[in-house]
């Protein structure tokens, strides 16, 4: 199960992010901007477009994991403005992981704690919630 962050920034200003090929979701510019500021401490994937926005992989504590991103923009909506957020992390898990219920992905693990707080202490990020 995936673990999922929401939050409101004007960090991002996505009117000018690249155009997801599949689906037209707003989203890159976090997972950019996380795999900038997080350099020598994680290694993060180049961004990649899904139906359902952007994601990039990373390791933690030996762990494999997916996060995403994606913003709420709509037509009218100020690019500049708080807009919201979601933030999605998955842990990869191996089939003998995932038939004896081990490795599980929750609130507790340490990746998700690693954004969750880095979410709740940046300035610029605001109504960081759990979804």
């Amino acid at each position: 199960m995936n673990q999922a962050i929401h939050f409101k920034t004007s960090l991002f200003d996505v009117s000018i992010e690249k155009e997801n090929p599949i689906n037209p979701i707003y989203g890159i510019s976090l997972l950019e901007w996380l795999r900038e500021s997080l350099k020598g401490r994680l290694e993060i994937t180049e961004p990649d477009a899904e139906d359902w926005g952007w994601y990039s992989e990373l390791e933690f504590e030996g762990n494999t994991y997916l996060i995403g991103s994606c913003a709420y923009f709509e037509e009218g909506d100020d690019p500049a403005g708080d807009l919201e957020w979601v933030f999605q992390i998955e842990k990869y898990r191996s089939f003998k992981d995932k038939l004896f219920g081990k490795n599980k992905m929750t609130e507790a693990d340490g990746c998700f704690l690693f954004f969750k707080g880095l979410f709740e202490t940046h300035p610029d990020i605001k109504e960081v919630k759990l979804g």
